[in-house]
């Protein structure tokens, strides 16, 4: 692969830090999108770019061959709003400075299914994204596990705080969890890669499990000891499910460092089945993807190695 300009969108953040230190490794010449560039202490250039501001984005683009799109707009009621400007203004940024290829990290879910808003606005993104004409690749993940990430930090703070745990009936979901690792090494592998543009892939890790067993699996690695999960089942249509969404995120923001707007998103996710159904992503990046043990176990090795407790 030959060097290239690359931009990162979100280059300070849970999966951002991580590519960029990867692209870099890789020889590519990178760019750090972030609002306070003067404050960037990362490798790769910084560049200022928000992309709440569509004017300011046209000098952070140019002369760049791919750009990477990390955005979310999870800790506010209006995110699918805001993520659907954001993901046009960057598309047309992108195709007016001539840009190749934008790579975005989507999420897991079936087209088929009841998508929550939080995955239906993932979905908006990928389109809004192409609107102007730049091929997109999309990767589409479940949750991904690795230290600072929201997720895994829920995950990690509910096991720590609670003896034992109560849960709603999509506790017995599927997922498929990916590595923090193996999300970059598959972002970096799927760049400038003649079979990707225009396409969606499906990663995830080695194993497919419930909720219920990722914490209690989790929970032995962290604390050497169970975790009892009690599933709540529950009927009596969208009110109750909404009124019992509202009442675990208000429960989530005082267990955990998560706020409650964020976590009401994640948590109506949850009674959505993701699992990888299309493996078309091995035809591009040859990649063994870690189980979930070996991820929690490296998220809590980078977690002591920064010095902070588990």
């Amino acid at each position: 692969m030959s060097e290239l300009d690359v931009l990162v969108t979100g280059a300070t953040g849970f999966v951002g830090a991580r590519l960029v230190a990867a692209l870099a490794e890789e020889g590519h010449r990178v760019r750090a999108m972030t609002r306070r560039p003067e404050a960037y202490v990362g490798p790769g250039t910084p560049v200022a770019g928000d992309v709440a501001d569509p004017e300011g984005l046209g000098p952070a683009l140019v002369g760049v061959d791919a750009a990477y799109y990390l955005i979310h707009s999870l800790g506010s009621e209006d995110f699918e709003e805001r993520d659907a400007e954001a993901a046009r203004a960057f598309g047309a940024a992108a195709a007016a400075a001539g840009v190749r290829q934008i790579i975005y990290l989507g999420g897991l879910g079936n087209d088929d299914a009841e998508l929550s808003p939080h995955l239906r606005s993932r979905r908006e993104v990928e389109s809004l994204l192409a609107e102007a004409g730049v091929p997109v690749t999309v990767l589409r993940a479940a949750i991904v596990v690795g230290h600072g990430g929201i997720s895994w930090e829920m995950t990690r703070q509910l096991i720590d705080r609670l003896p034992v745990m109560a849960a709603p009936s999509w506790a017995a979901t599927r997922t498929q969890p990916i590595a923090l690792a193996d999300v970059v090494r598959y972002l970096v592998g799927v760049l400038d890669h003649p079979q990707v543009l225009g396409r969606v892939f499906e990663v995830g890790g080695a194993d497919v499990l419930s909720y219920e067993d990722m914490l209690k699996r989790a929970a032995v690695i962290q604390n050497n000891r169970d975790v009892p999960v009690v599933s709540v089942p529950l009927s009596g249509g969208d009110l109750v499910t909404d009124v019992v969404a509202r009442a675990s995120a208000y429960a989530l923001s005082l267990l955990t460092d998560v706020d409650a707007d964020t976590a009401r998103t994640l948590i109506g996710s949850m009674d959505t089945e993701v699992v990888v159904s299309d493996s078309s992503i091995d035809e591009v990046v040859l990649l063994e993807p870690l189980g979930y043990e070996e991820m929690v176990t490296l998220a809590l090795e980078e977690r002591l190695a920064e010095g902070d407790p588990v």
